[in-house]
């Protein structure tokens, strides 16, 4: 019998349960993050204005998405590695892999830091920012860059905690920082008239509070993956086995906001409506997407941990019924975008052409959410079992350079909306195909056996 709390052993009793138990923290988590999202474009758009919600939610976003986003995915590559000797029961080896991935992270965090502050002006005009928007978008992304080191700190310890079971402290302290960050939003901008500089400032201050309660979580618990400073270093074997796992998941994470920022070239030529537009459709449609991620996240904790225990059955058995639980999912939260879209962008800008365009952005993407489901399932299945890099070749082919490819060809000759649009339901299902295909061959199945075995 293992010594821990069964609550966060994923490798004992019913998968569909322990899946599901596991995943609502997460999915809720991402939805008060989604909602803070919401309140936080509200606040812009009615407090700061078009201008101010286009230099936040446009190439700033996409900005944020490809340096950031890169080494918060490379985080997913430590967790797998500890969800797997975790599962393995290797006590001692959890503590020391911990301990490893926050000092690499933080050493990261300060070097992006750096890059920000440095290269923010150049990055947005790189992207043919509009010219009314580089003024607010510059500032916004060099409060932003200060607190990135407490960024990846945080997503590396909210990581962690998942990769052992615990999915319920992260939840927990995200509600807390996003209900930090909505008092502070109204604080700086509505109340002190701080704008830009209020926005980023509250982001920050929360994402600090955020990280600062999860370390506290990981210094005094008494499980073994309790933090401990002596192992604040960097090991090798620990580092390979997580940046052969990170690094392509950074690179996948990468591609898709080089693609991202490719079609934000192609946004910002439309005018500052359809810049804004787009930004605000992350905001409406932004929920499905967070509880796409966090099923996604749940499932490669799972597997991760009933790899390292050697329970191949569940693995099994987590593929049928994620597919199931995703689909149901996807098909519940596409009806309701498509109903509440409108009320939803009414409350959030009072801009009608903002409101119209969005709306027509979503037709144009919503009923395809459905074609996601086998990315987003098998991909997480993979990332658990430790095969890193040939489904982020499939994923960086179908999806990402397909759009770039899209962008500069079609959308160049044809320059609509509805054709930009277009990229992104051709690329998921023909990535799905070629996933499913992969996935079927099954060549996948031993790759992340290195971990566990040395």
């Amino acid at each position: 019998m293992k010594q821990r709390f069964l609550d966060k052993d994923l490798t004992e009793g019913v998968v569909w349960k322990k899946l599901l138990i596991f995943f609502l923290p997460i999915a809720a988590g991402t939805c008060i993050q989604q909602l803070y999202n919401a309140v936080d474009g509200l606040i812009v758009g009615r407090f700061v204005g078009t201008v101010a919600l286009a230099a936040v939610g446009g190439s700033s976003a996409q900005i944020i998405n490809l340096l950031i986003g890169f080494f918060v995915a490379i985080t997913s590559g430590a967790s797998v590695v500890i969800a797997q000797v975790y599962g393995a029961n290797r006590t001692r080896d959890v503590q020391i892999a911990a301990g490893n991935a926050i000092a690499v992270f933080s050493m990261l965090g300060i070097l992006l830091t750096a890059v920000g502050l440095i290269a923010a002006p150049g990055m947005l005009r790189l992207l043919k920012t509009p010219e009314d928007t580089i003024a607010d978008a510059s500032l916004y992304l060099r409060i932003y860059f200060i607190g990135v080191p407490f960024i990846l700190v945080l997503n590396m310890e909210s990581n962690m905690l998942r990769a052992v079971g615990d999915s319920f402290s992260p939840f927990l302290f995200m509600v807390v920082g996003c209900l930090t960050n909505i008092v502070l939003d109204v604080l700086f901008v509505v109340v002190f008239r701080w704008g830009i500089t209020g926005v980023a400032v509250a982001t920050v201050a929360a994402q600090v509070l955020n990280m600062s309660l999860l370390t506290l979580k990981l210094l005094t618990t008494k499980e073994s993956y309790r933090l401990s400073f002596r192992e604040l270093k960097l090991r090798g074997v620990y580092l390979s086995n997580m940046l052969r796992l990170g690094i392509p998941a950074g690179l996948q994470s990468s591609m898709y906001a080089v693609s991202n920022m490719v079609i934000q070239v192609g946004v910002n030529s439309l005018g500052t409506i359809v810049v804004a537009s787009w930004a605000m459709t992350g905001k409406t449609d932004g929920i499905f997407w967070a509880v796409s991620n966090a099923l996604g996240a749940a499932i490669t904790s799972f597997v991760g941990q009933n790899l390292g225990a050697g329970r191949q059955d569940r693995i099994k058995l987590c593929v049928k019924q994620g597919l199931i639980l995703s689909s149901t999912i996807t098909i519940g939260l596409s009806a309701l975008i498509l109903l509440l879209g409108r009320p939803l962008l009414r409350i959030l800008t009072e801009d009608q052409a903002v409101i119209e365009t969005t709306f027509t952005m979503m037709l144009y993407f919503v009923p395809f959410y459905i074609t996601w489901v086998l990315i987003e399932v098998l991909s997480a299945v993979l990332r658990g079992a430790g095969d890193a890099v040939r489904p982020v070749v499939i994923i960086g082919l179908g999806i990402c350079l397909l759009r770039v490819i899209w962008i500069v060809t079609l959308f160049s000759a044809v320059h609509t909306l509805f054709v930009l649009c277009l990229s992104y339901p051709v690329s998921w299902i023909i990535t799905s195909i070629v996933l499913y295909i992969y996935f079927r061959k099954g060549t996948w199945k031993n790759r992340g056996s290195t971990i566990v075995d040395h």
